[in-house]
């Protein structure tokens, strides 16, 4: 006879200057997931299959992650640092989002320069595509990647929430 557990994680969604934001954390608060949105559903369908919870259970309060997520909207944009982060991929994906949380707030880098800082400086395709498969929006810095010649790129959350984020680091 074989036992299945459900994984459960905590959610909370607080108002930020930019429309509502969700995180959505682990047993130990690790963030798994977390964006610009008042569904936690488009947050778990982006959580890998081997961390993704099977059950959701809704909290006023993450705790420190909440209070960063509040401080850094409001103009603390260290807030995010220390935050702890659990994403499951390959290695060069895993490398490529350690990288991004090293990128500083206010000094955003491009597609290439963000490949080269991942060691890979001729893989700009494979950059963006930690971008684009960033599960834990804020706390791993996707927004601070552009296009050369400055144009922003993509962003699951928007370019209005990427050019407000941009605008308020710089």
């Amino acid at each position: 006879m074989t036992s299945t557990t459900t994984r459960l994680a905590d959610v909370a969604t607080v108002d930020t200057p930019i429309g509502p934001f969700t995180a959505i954390v682990d047993g130990d608060g690790a963030v798994l997931a977390s964006g610009w949105t008042a569904e936690p559903g488009e947050l778990t369908s982006v959580v890998h299959p081997s961390l993704r919870p099977g059950e959701l259970r809704e909290r006023a309060s993450l705790g420190a992650v909440t209070r960063a997520i509040l401080d850094y909207h409001a103009g603390d944009l260290t807030a995010i640092d220390t935050i702890p982060v659990r994403q499951h991929s390959g290695e060069f994906l895993l490398h490529a989002w350690d990288v991004l949380r090293k990128v500083p707030a206010g000094e955003p880098v491009t597609y290439t320069e963000f490949a080269g800082l991942s060691g890979r400086p001729a893989a700009t395709r494979a950059a963006a595509n930690a971008c684009a498969r960033n599960a834990a929006a804020l706390f791993v810095p996707c927004h601070r990647v552009f296009r050369i010649g400055g144009a922003l790129g993509g962003f699951r959350w928007g370019l209005p929430v990427k050019r407000w984020l941009l605008d308020h680091e710089g």
